[in-house]
């Protein structure tokens, strides 16, 4: 990632949330509106609702729109990034519902992230085109300073967690075949889930701290002595977690709020030397749509 800034400014923090609509009935959320936010790159999932937890300011976004009407590969990843970039977010807790591939990580487990090997390939998965090409380090693709704090209020809060482990992201909508689940295993990945690539790369590429909290709701197909997946068995399960995440992100919010200075892993300047096209050749149109997200460094030619 870039190297340390010359100035250490202070940054309040706007903290973002990823994942169901049951995660943002908060005890505590003030001054809670729900808003319109329109991007260059299209609709997002839904409406985002601001709201202040403890002084703390928090953007919320329902990652399939509430009431779930859209699957995984419809998600216009690039709109909800962009979205929560142009209302101050600095910082995104991704929550999301993955099978175990792992005996050691059974249904109701959270897993703290720290790598992705994506699958998924009917996305788009990039800010930069044609006209304006960029390549993001995407080596360690989780933000650590916030894992630390995930890890940390998990284990505050008495619930089962795992730090570090692999997320393979698959296209979906179906669950995996069990040659899939057992390939998957071989690769040494903990956890199967459908959602989040492009999100984290795109979060990267807007340059915003971004981690995920893999929450378990079964074991796949892979595991002899249990059924193969079925929505009863994962909504039973998923309903289960969101008390324990909403509990979870109630106790992360003040902790992450806290004023700071530039993320010391370099997330938040992720495009310092990125953009590889000469200012003359760069498209004015892509530049427009970039203004959001890229901003920072493209206002420096």
């Amino acid at each position: 990632m870039s190297t340390k800034p010359a100035t250490e400014e202070q940054i309040e923090p706007v903290i973002g949330l990823i994942g169901g609509s049951g995660l943002y009935d908060i005890e505590g959320l003030e001054d809670k509106e729900w808003r319109t936010v329109e991007t260059p790159w299209g609709k997002p999932s839904d409406q985002l609702l601001f709201g202040r937890l403890d002084g703390v300011r928090c953007v919320f976004l329902p990652r399939h729109g509430r009431g779930h009407p859209l699957p995984p590969s419809r998600l216009n990843y690039r709109a909800n990034i962009d979205a929560l970039k142009r209302s101050g977010v600095t910082d995104i807790v991704s929550l999301s519902a993955v099978g175990s591939l792992k005996e050691e990580l059974p249904p109701g487990h959270f897993v703290v992230i720290d790598q992705f090997i994506d699958r998924s390939f009917a996305r788009e998965k990039s800010f930069f085109d044609t006209g304006c090409v960029a390549h993001v380090g995407m080596a360690d693709p989780l933000c650590p300073r916030i894992g630390d704090v995930l890890e940390g209020q998990c284990r505050e809060l008495g619930l089962d967690v795992t730090r570090g482990g692999t997320y393979l992201v698959m296209e979906g909508p179906q669950f995996s075949t069990r040659a899939e689940s057992n390939l998957y295993r071989s690769w040494g990945c903990s956890v199967v889930g459908m959602t989040n690539m492009p999100e984290a790369k795109l979060a990267r590429e807007a340059e915003i701290c971004y981690a995920t909290v893999a929450m378990v709701t079964d074991y796949d197909c892979w595991h002899d002595d249990h059924d193969s997946v079925t929505v009863d068995a994962v909504v039973k399960v998923m309903q289960e977690n969101a008390s324990r995440a909403r509990a979870l992100v109630r106790s992360v919010i003040p902790k992450l709020g806290a004023k700071r200075g530039p993320c010391y892993a370099g997330c938040d300047r992720a495009l310092e030397h990125a953009i590889i096209t000469a200012p003359d050749k760069r498209d004015p149109a892509l530049l427009k749509k970039l203004e959001a997200v890229a901003g920072r460094v493209l206002k420096r030619g």
